[in-house]
């Protein structure tokens, strides 16, 4: 098992200062807010789509380093793709975080790999798995409005 320590290698504390996709967003087509009860953390994420892909894309965190990277690594890619991609993504996060550390097919989204060291502390891994759920959960709620 990894230390404590080991969990907060580089490349996750620089995603997390990047916070690339930080602040909210004006005229979304879903806004949601999720939080992990057990820690505190919480996430409102927006996104409007076009075409069937994401066109924007923000997030206001109020969480961990690792609640914090994961938003950031989504706010890098999930412009331009499609909500089947952005759920094969979560999938392969949850992949990463299973404790064989098996990695996972997620073609062009390198980061997720910073995220292999907490796969040995199963009560972290609610943590960076929250901002994809608020994810799949605004796909969710923007593809219903675009159907009605």
């Amino acid at each position: 098992m990894t230390a404590t320590g080991d969990i907060y290698q580089t490349d996750l504390l620089r995603l997390a200062a990047e916070a690339t996709g930080a602040g909210r967003l004006a005229e979304a087509d879903a806004s949601v807010t999720t939080d992990n009860p057990l820690c505190g953390d919480r996430i409102t994420l927006d996104l409007k789509l076009a075409g069937g892909k994401v066109s924007a894309l923000g997030h206001d965190v109020k969480a961990c380093v690792l609640c914090q990277a994961a938003a950031s690594v989504i706010g890098r890619h999930a412009v331009g793709a499609d909500s089947a991609a952005l759920k094969a993504v979560a999938a392969a996060v949850a992949r990463i975080l299973k404790p064989d550390g098996l990695p996972a097919a997620a073609p062009g989204w390198p980061e997720l790999q910073a995220f292999a060291p907490v796969s040995g502390h199963k009560s972290r891994h609610a943590c960076v798995l929250l901002p994809f759920r608020a994810l799949s959960q605004a796909l969710d709620l923007a593809g219903q409005k675009t159907v009605s």
